[in-house]
């Protein structure tokens, strides 16, 4: 039996894909996914072998990730649900899908880990969230999903009436940081700067930015402080932001990304 099999391979599946590879070593990673010219794209980039169907993976895998979106769940689960057996494990990372959602497809004794990685994993800079059933793992198993979770970036357990908010968290939030990075390029762009060296300026500050924070263990606001000189162009900046709703229009889209997260699982 091989170590772990990827139901799908896009965006999120296929960089967990690459970690996978790293982790446990190709022979100990096989992968699927509905595309064929996808699943031969990522056979030239990686040399990993593929299957042709669900089945095969459910079949060959001790831990089993489910890395198609949640519209496709039921389908997969169809193809797998007379196969799965309670020594092997389910990982899902689909926003909305519950534990008890996937228990219930495939069998009460089915054990399953929920996750919620981001696309920066393609860079080896991902964030995930994960939980785990309310079931028994030994040692070996956490090993793995340890080892699987942290080899495309960084990874915390939460209990599960959380996940929705990690989803608002890391799992859609990188989109509201590339808007911000492109609208910060165009309007310095507007001044004279051009735009690939706009992009480089201002991708480079959030990553310093963002290290400063996981690095120094500071408070955000105190960091923020630190830039405000009194009567100098960033507190002028950062009145304009609160003058416009900037902190508003962050929690407004965490509202709606939750509530569109909680309606996925009805």
């Amino acid at each position: 039996m091989a170590m772990m099999g990827f139901i799908g391979a896009g965006n999120m599946g296929y960089p967990m894909i690459r970690g996978a590879m790293k982790a446990f070593g190709t022979e100990q990673v096989i992968f699927t996914d509905v595309s064929l010219e996808r699943r031969e794209f990522i056979k030239q980039e990686t040399g990993l072998n593929y299957v042709s169907d669900n089945v095969s993976i459910a079949a060959a895998c001790k831990f089993i990730v489910l890395a198609v979106k949640p519209q496709f769940y039921e389908d997969v689960f169809n193809d797998i649900k007379e196969i799965i057996t309670k020594e092997q494990v389910i990982i899902s990372i689909a926003a909305g899908v519950t534990i008890d959602n996937v228990k219930s497809a495939l069998g009460g004794t089915v054990r399953v880990v929920r996750a919620m990685p981001n696309t920066p994993a393609m860079v080896t800079e991902g964030m995930s969230g994960v939980c785990f059933s309310q079931d028994i793992y030994n040692e070996e198993e956490k090993e793995v999903v340890d080892r699987l979770f942290s080899s495309f970036g960084q990874y915390q357990i939460f209990d599960e009436k959380l996940m929705n908010a990690v989803v608002c968290a890391n799992g859609s939030s990188p989109a509201y940081v590339y808007m911000f990075i492109e609208a910060l390029a165009d309007s310095v762009v507007k001044y004279g700067i051009p735009r690939d060296k706009a992009y480089t300026l201002v991708a480079q500050t959030v990553l310093g930015a963002a290290k400063m924070v996981l690095e120094t263990k500071e408070h955000p606001g105190k960091l923020k402080d630190q830039v405000c000189s009194p009567g100098g162009t960033t507190i002028a900046a950062v009145a304009a932001l609160e003058e416009y709703g900037f902190r508003n229009a962050i929690i407004k889209a965490t509202d709606a990304c939750y509530e569109r997260a909680v309606s996925l699982k009805k």
